[in-house]
């Protein structure tokens, strides 16, 4: 599945990525894949921005913001019972 074109927020910085790979274990979508001992994002418009891979690189080599598809204010209010609209910060 496919959100908006080029507009992820997803990025790896490589100077400070030891290529461990969790970021690449934890996508759902398979957004990231590791080569070289470097993390790669091989297709950015399949990230729906959930932040599971942040949240799981210790060297803080990726970060993401919610906003495409409002992944993570859908998946919040979800989770609190209520609509299924975004409850995030993103606009």
């Amino acid at each position: 599945m496919r959100y908006l074109k080029n507009v992820s927020t997803l990025k790896i910085d490589r100077k400070k990525c030891t290529g461990c790979g969790m970021c690449a274990v934890v996508c759902p979508h398979r957004v990231i894949k590791v080569a070289e001992r470097k993390a790669w994002i091989i297709e950015p418009d399949l990230c729906m921005e959930c932040g599971a891979c942040a949240v799981n690189c210790r060297e803080n080599a990726v970060s993401v913001k919610s906003g495409t598809g409002c992944a993570y204010g859908m998946i919040l209010a979800k989770l609190k019972g209520s609509s299924e609209e975004c409850e995030c910060e993103c606009g």
